[in-house]
């Protein structure tokens, strides 16, 4: 596990983007797992920096809400589309979201596995991490174990993303997610950690029991995880942990 610590949140986009241009420009059909949520977002605007060839790209999203219709500005299909497809010019039809509002969506969720066996797995997943330890929309409780499948959203995750409705009761109840062993199965893992409210569950993730009760610990089962967090989110991890400060100047030219 390699662990990246820069100084301020905004580096963190820039660290990650590097660590992505470098894998794209050796594999320039790169199968990427792109997350949304406030640490994943500035990693594409960096990225877009590097003005990359990304003919060849594709894209699978983490997660998508059940229930809001086509085109609502606060599904994840509508944030990848603005933040994703368009930032980095890729092609809409390299680019797949689940279908939230498909009339099974037991069935998209299946359809939806598939597909990323079928694109021959993702390369690069990057990841975000809730403040219970969830990764994607796999809440604590998750089997470790679990593939891409309609769950339920908890309250305090509701809570969380409500500032993006008008109105709490807004925020759907049930999403599709990618489960934490469809997640297991890319081949690198990238970790975008902001903020001292994540220090502790960032620290619980890394270094606590490999448990359900914390489904961002299932990083310490992969081959080979990035985490790039800035000062304040890595404050609690112990010492010598394999952190590597990062200089913000030039940061991402370096890696």
């Amino acid at each position: 596990m390699e662990i990246f610590v820069v100084p301020t949140a905004p580096a963190t986009g820039s660290v990650a983007a590097g660590i992505l241009a470098a894998v794209i420009r050796s594999k320039p059909s790169t199968v990427l797992g792109v997350a949304t949520g406030g640490s994943p977002l500035p990693i594409y605007k960096a990225l877009a920096g590097h003005r990359l060839d990304m003919t060849l790209i594709r894209a699978f999203a983490l997660d998508e809400y059940v229930g809001l219709p086509a085109g609502h500005p606060e599904s994840y299909a509508e944030v990848v589309r603005r933040e994703v497809t368009e930032r980095l010019h890729l092609g809409p039809a390299n680019v797949a979201v689940p279908d939230g509002s498909a009339a099974d969506p037991e069935r998209a969720a299946a359809d939806y596995e598939a597909a990323i066996a079928g694109a021959g797995g993702i390369d690069v997943q990057i990841l975000g991490i809730g403040h219970n330890g969830h990764l994607a929309f796999n809440e604590p409780g998750s089997a470790l174990d679990s593939r891409t499948r309609v769950e339920m959203l908890t309250e305090r995750t509701r809570q969380a993303n409500a500032r993006y409705f008008t109105s709490p009761s807004d925020v759907p109840l049930r999403c599709i997610t990618q489960g934490l062993g469809t997640i297991l199965e890319a081949r690198h893992l990238l970790l975008v950690v902001n903020g001292a409210d994540k220090a502790g569950i960032l620290a619980d993730a890394l270094n606590g029991p490999v448990t359900p009760d914390c489904p961002a610990s299932v990083l310490q089962l992969h081959p080979h995880v990035t985490v790039v967090a800035d000062e304040a989110a890595a404050a609690q991890l112990p010492p010598g942990s394999g952190q590597v400060a990062v200089r913000v100047g030039g940061a991402a030219a370096a890696l």
